[in-house]
């Protein structure tokens, strides 16, 4: 069986953004993401970009979009509630942080493959 090497890099890219993403958020379980270093972000904001430019087609762009919005809605708005729950709970917690860190990583490739599938459908 031949495989398509075309995505290649960014199937790499979105997997070591969610190890990175999940990692982070999980580790940093003493203190909330506020607090913690501009590098890593910076980090998943430029791995976001990567996926959004080299993991999407034409005909997965439509997959891409509806589960990457699902996971910044639930990233953006589930976070408000866990605070409710208990604040000082070490699962709360990380799952707050993951769920902040998957955010940063998949806003900019939600953009970018929106921005890219407006273009296409419009055809300028």
């Amino acid at each position: 069986m031949v495989r398509s090497k075309e995505n290649l890099v960014g199937a790499y890219a979105f997997l070591i953004g969610v190890v990175l993403a999940v990692g982070f958020g999980l580790f940093q379980y003493n203190k909330s993401l506020d607090q913690a270093g501009g590098l890593v972000y910076s980090l998943l904001v430029l791995i976001g970009i990567i996926v959004g430019f080299a993991n999407t087609s034409d005909k997965n762009s439509v997959t891409f979009l509806f589960a990457s919005l699902s996971l910044v809605i639930v990233g953006a708005l589930g976070n408000d509630p866990l605070i409710y729950i208990a604040p000082d709970n070490y699962v709360v917690t990380a799952l707050r942080n993951v769920l902040t860190s998957l955010l940063v990583l998949f806003a900019p490739a939600t953009i970018i493959v929106a921005l890219k599938t407006v273009f296409a459908k419009s055809q300028i």
